[in-house]
C-alpha cells in the first residue's frame, strides 16, 4: 500500500514506525526539517519537508497514487484542507485528525465524506471515554471492547491477593472448568509471553485477558481485584480530554477540575454545569491537600505536559487515591511510569494509531487496540468466505507464533477460544498479536 503521512511532530512519525514493518511504502511529510532528518537517520522512509497543504507538496508526495493519505497535523484546519486537496488530486482514501467534536454527528459526517474526508479520528474524545470506563471499573489497568463489549480485553496486575499466583493455566482450568475468560498475554520484566498450559502465573505479572460479560467477575475474584466505587473525582487539566471526561461523569460524580489558566477556568464554567472549577497550579501539594485530595476515589491529570501529570498522579497516590490516571504523551515514559508504581495511562498516539492502522490492513478489522507499555496489539478480524480459519477446529489451526486467538463473536452471542470451536465465515475474532506476526496473521482471515 502506498501511504503518504501528513504530520507535524511525534504523532506522524509513531504511525509510520508501526506501519514501516508491513511491506507499505511510506512517505512522510512534515515542515520540521531537524525531525525528518532524525527518521531518514533511524528509518528507510521516504521523507519531504514542506506543508501538506501544498499541492505542490503533495504532488512531490506522489498523491495520485496513494491509497491511503493521513493527517494528522495538531491543526485540524490543516488536516481537513490536506485530506480535500489529496482527494482531488487522486488519493483513493484519506483521514484527518480532528478535535472539534462537531464534526462527527452523522449529518456532519456526511458532508465531510462529499469533502473528500473518509475518515475522521478525534484522540481527545477517544481518550475521554476511554478514563470513563476506567472509573466504572476500576480493577483493570486498562480496558477495550470488541463488537459492543460482547467481549473485552482487560489488563490486570496480579498483586500478593491473586489467587492465581504460582498457578499454571492447565492448573486454573482443571480447578475452574467453566471460566468465560482467556489469558492471552503475560508481561513480565519488559517481556511479553503467549502463554502455554504449563506457564504460571506470578506475582506483579501483567496479564492481558479476553472476557465475556458474564466472565468479569470470576476474572476479577481471581485476579484478587475488588471493584471500588468512584463518587469523588479530581481533574488537574481543563484542555479537551478534561472537559470531556468532566462533562461526561459530572452528573453521576462529584468533580473538582483544576485549571492553571485563567482565561479557560471561565470558559470551563460556562461549559461545566456541575464541576467545580478551581484556577491553581496542581503542582502546589498544600492546595492539593486544601482542596481534599485524601477524600477523592479518583485523580486524572491530563495536562499537555507529561511530567506534571506523572508528578501529581505519584501525588496522588501517596495521599491515597484509589485510581490514578496520567495522560503521558511520550510513549518512553510509559515503561518507567509503570515501573514506579503508575499502572493506567492514556496516550493519544497510541489511540490515534488504533484508530488508523486497521484502514491498513488487507483483511477486514473492525476493531484494533495498540496496548500501552508492550509493543503488542489486539486486533478484532472479519472471516471471509473460505477463509483459512474455517477449514479445521482451532487446535487444529497453525496459529503463527507470537499470536493467540482470545474469542470469536457470532451475531449477538460471544465464544471463549477453546481447542474443539469451528470457526465460521462471518465470525468476528479477536485475537492478541505481536508486531512480527500481523502480516501472517493477516492470511487466516482472508
Amino acid at each position: 500500500m502506498n501511504i503518504i503521512i501528513a504530520g507535524d511532530g511525534e504523532v506522524g512519525f509513531h504511525l509510520a514506525k508501526m506501519l514501516s514493518g508491513e511491506n507499505h511504502n511510506i512517505t512522510i511529510v512534515d515542515p520540521h526539517q531537524e525531525l525528518l532528518k532524525m527518521i531518514e537517520t533511524h528509518t528507510d522512509l521516504m521523507t519531504i519537508t514542506g506543508d501538506s497543504t501544498s499541492i505542490s507538496v503533495l504532488e512531490q508526495a506522489n498523491v495520485r497514487r496513494a491509497d491511503l493519505l493521513i493527517s494528522v497535523v495538531h491543526d485540524e484546519k490543516i488536516n481537513i484542507t490536506t485530506c480535500v486537496l489529496g482527494k482531488k488530486l487522486g488519493a483513493k482514501r484519506t483521514i484527518a485528525r480532528i478535535t472539534n467534536t462537531e464534526y462527527l454527528t452523522a449529518e456532519n459526517r456526511e458532508i465531510m465524506r462529499s469533502l473528500g474526508i473518509d475518515a475522521m479520528v478525534c484522540p481527545e474524545r477517544i481518550a475521554a471515554k476511554e478514563i470513563v470506563r476506567l472509573l466504572g471499573q476500576t480493577a483493570a489497568t486498562e480496558i477495550f471492547d470488541f463488537s459492543e463489549g460482547r467481549l473485552s480485553l482487560f489488563l490486570i496486575k496480579l498483586d500478593e491477593k491473586a489467587l492465581v499466583l504460582n498457578k499454571t493455566l492447565n492448573q486454573i482450568a482443571h480447578e475452574y472448568p467453566k471460566l468465560n475468560f482467556r489469558a492471552v498475554a503475560i508481561h513480565r520484566n519488559n517481556k511479553t509471553i503467549i502463554p502455554k498450559g504449563s506457564d504460571e502465573f506470578k506475582v506483579n505479572d501483567l496479564a492481558y485477558v479476553i472476557t465475556r460479560p458474564d466472565g468479569i467477575e470470576a476474572l476479577l475474584k481471581l485476579g484478587g481485584k475488588q471493584k471500588q466505587e468512584i463518587r469523588n473525582v479530581m481533574i488537574v487539566g481543563g484542555g479537551r480530554i478534561g472537559r470531556k471526561t468532566a462533562r461526561q461523569i459530572e452528573r453521576d460524580m462529584n468533580v473538582k477540575l483544576i485549571e492553571m489558566d485563567k482565561e479557560r477556568c471561565l470558559s470551563l464554567i460556562d461549559q461545566l454545569e456541575h464541576t467545580l472549577i478551581i484556577n491553581a497550579d496542581a503542582r502546589d501539594i498544600e492546595l492539593l491537600e486544601d482542596e481534599g485530595i485524601r477524600n477523592m476515589d479518583a485523580f486524572i491529570a491530563v495536562t499537555n505536559d507529561s511530567e506534571t501529570n506523572i508528578l501529581t498522579c505519584l501525588l496522588a497516590q501517596r495521599f491515597g487515591v484509589k485510581r490514578a490516571i496520567p495522560l503521558i504523551e511520550n510513549i518512553d515514559y510509559i515503561d518507567i511510569s509503570q515501573s514506579i508504581g503508575i499502572e493506567t495511562i492514556i496516550n493519544k498516539k497510541l489511540i490515534t494509531a488504533s484508530y488508523i492502522v486497521r484502514f491498513t490492513m488487507d483483511a477486514e478489522v473492525t476493531s484494533i487496540k495498540c496496548l500501552s507499555g508492550i509493543d503488542a496489539e489486539v486486533l478484532e478480524f472479519v472471516v471471509k468466505p473460505g477463509a483459512y480459519v474455517t477449514k479445521r477446529p482451532i487446535s487444529k489451526i497453525d496459529i503463527p507464533k507470537g499470536s493467540i486467538i482470545g474469542g470469536i463473536v457470532r451475531g449477538m452471542n460471544s465464544y471463549i477460544a477453546i481447542g474443539d470451536f469451528q470457526i465460521q465465515e462471518g465470525d468476528k475474532v479477536v485475537i492478541f498479536v505481536l508486531p512480527e506476526a500481523i502480516s501472517k496473521v493477516q492470511e487466516l482471515f482472508n
